[in-house]
Order: structure tokens, then sequence, then C-alpha cells
């Protein structure tokens, strides 16, 4: 099957993972380039649209002091430490593949077309696309749909919630017309829980999507199950450990 990866890469979850003692804050260009460092092929970033229809690089609705970013006007994120989302399309190098989660918001059910989050947006990812690799992921089935619609030459992800079926993840991905499905490791089951009834394993579900035309991405695992998952096919993880999993990833190719 033609697709985005060459099975399995590494993506770095916000750059080179969740905040951690004593590493970038994530996020952030610092952590970009950490995870490109480290190692990763592609990088994943976290965008949101500010009071003034900026689009803004953060994980989290609200800035640590609790303020929404909805509330308050770009220039005041960015004097808290955010970046924009075009200063980290230029920090990450072309040859890095771009994960772009976009966090729509409850104000683009209501707001002027031209305001939501997916019509600010889809200029800068149409203009990307051009010129590396790039999808789209988001746990809001309707940014996909606008993706489809507007910019149909950009791969989709549809991300179900934590721990959510394996079935209606597959499933759901097929129905909304997505090349890809992103499903959290916890779903799948990590290594030493208890076996769930009913729960396929991950080979057959790997199976199961690839038959529909999609690739698997696996967010979070640990080393260990990213080698587990990579052994029973799937093409992508999204990691916070990035050189930990990529030091997985390469001895499991030298044992094989």
């Amino acid at each position: 099957m033609s697709g985005v990866f060459t099975a399995t890469e590494v993506i770095g979850h916000r750059g080179a993972g969740r905040t951690a003692a004593g590493e970038e804050r994530e996020n952030t260009i610092a952590s970009f380039l950490a995870a490109v460092e480290q190692g990763a092929a592609w990088i994943e970033i976290d965008v949101r649209r500010s009071a003034d229809d900026g689009l803004l690089v953060h994980h989290d609705a609200a800035l640590p002091d609790g303020r929404p970013i909805i509330d308050l006007p770009a220039a005041e994120c960015r004097s808290a430490g955010l970046v924009t989302l075009d200063e980290a399309i230029a920090a990450v190098p072309e040859h890095i593949g771009l994960d772009v989660d976009v966090k729509t918001v409850m104000e683009d059910a209501a707001d002027p077309p031209g305001r939501r989050t997916m019509s600010l947006l889809l200029p800068a990812l149409r203009r990307e696309a051009r010129r590396r690799r790039m999808f789209v992921c988001s746990f809001d089935p309707g940014a996909l749909l606008a993706v489809h619609a507007e910019a149909p030459e950009i791969p989709t992800a549809w991300m179900p919630f934590v721990r959510n079926p394996l079935d209606q993840a597959v499933a759901g991905a097929a129905g909304l017309g997505c090349a890809l499905v992103a499903i959290d490791a916890r779903s799948f089951g990590l290594t030493g829980d208890a076996p769930r009834p009913g729960r396929r394993e991950v080979a057959y579900t790997v199976d199961v999507a690839h038959r529909a035309g999609m690739e698997v991405i696996s967010w979070c695992p640990d080393p260990v199950d990213a080698a587990r998952f990579a052994d029973d096919g799937v093409d992508a993880v999204v990691v916070d450990d990035v050189s930990g999993v990529v030091a997985s990833l390469e001895a499991r190719r030298a044992h094989r």
C-alpha cells in the first residue's frame, strides 16, 4: 500500500515530548529542534486560534495561568511564550514531516465561517503541503471533513479519544474518508495490561485498517510498546521519548 509513511516512522509528540523536568518545553521551537536532533522523522504541532484570529501552537485550551487562548489576542499569548504557526513551520527543516493537530474551539460552531479555526488554517496547510510531507489530525471530525472538502490533497487522520474502542476507531476513520487512523496506545493495550474481552490484537487491527486503505498511527507508546507495535505493522508512532523509541526501533531492525 502506497501511503504517507515508510513504516515504522517516529513522530515527536509536541516536539520532543510532553513537558518533563530538565527537558525543553513542549510546542516550542527548542523542542521541535530537539526532536529532530534525537531522530524524529516528523514533528507533531498543536494549532489553535486566538481572539483576533491568530494561529498559535499550544496544546491546552488555556495558558498555564488559566486564561483561555480563544479570549486573548495573539500578542498577549506570544508574551506568555507561545509561538505562532508561521514561526513553528519556519523552524522545522523541510525534510521533516509535519503532523498538524487541529484544536478547534466551541466558538467555531457559531462564529462566521471565515473566522473558524479551519478557515484560518487551510491556506497555511495548502502552502506547506507543496513543500514537505504533512498530514492533519484532529479529535474533531468536522475539521477533517473541512480538509477533505477544501484541500483533498492533504491526508487526514482521525484521533478517537483516549482508550476509544478499536472497532469505532478504525470504522469511524474509514467512514470519514481518512487516509490514517490515530489510535491511543492504551486502546491497543500496553505491555503488562490484562487481556480485555473482545479487544482485537494489534496485528489484526492494523490488517483491517490496511485493507480499508488506511495507515495506522499510535500515540503515545513507550519504547517497548513502540517496537511491539512496529512488529505488528503499525506505520508510525507519536512519542514522548523520541530518542528511546528511535533506539528501540533501530535495535529491532538490527535483529531482524
